[in-house]
């Protein structure tokens, strides 16, 4: 059986550092030069992930306004799309492993996510 670890709370301190991490890395790592869309691919995500994360009713948001079943699902598509763009989009070399192993990380931290328990109102 999955050991299932990452809670709500620990999920939400991940948030804000991976979304500017999304946007900033592609500049690091020169993502982009074969392939635009390998650049503009992780900024756009970034900053969506940036105002997802904003929007979340977790007690990191500032609005939140989403809720956190939505922020999981998003994220999960997210990692779809990340493991797939290498393949679909012919990224190679740096760019193919970038979007590679993020896509697959994502995937295992949304897989890896701890239910809350039900709190039946009296």
């Amino acid at each position: 059986m999955l050991t299932r670890f990452i809670t709500k709370e620990i999920h939400a301190y991940l948030d804000y550092p991976v979304a500017l991490s999304l946007m900033a890395m592609p500049f690091v790592l020169g993502l982009g030069a074969v392939n635009p869309l390998a650049f503009w691919l992780s900024v756009a995500t970034g900053v969506a992930a940036l105002g997802l994360t904003i929007l979340t009713d977790h007690h990191l948001g500032v609005f939140r306004i989403l809720p956190y079943s939505f922020h999981l699902a998003v994220d999960g598509m997210v990692g779809v799309v990340f493991a797939a763009a290498p393949l679909v989009l012919g990224f190679t070399g740096i760019e193919f492993w970038y979007y590679m192993v993020l896509g697959l990380t994502v995937l295992a931290v949304v897989s890896l996510h701890k239910a809350e328990p039900n709190v039946a109102a009296a």
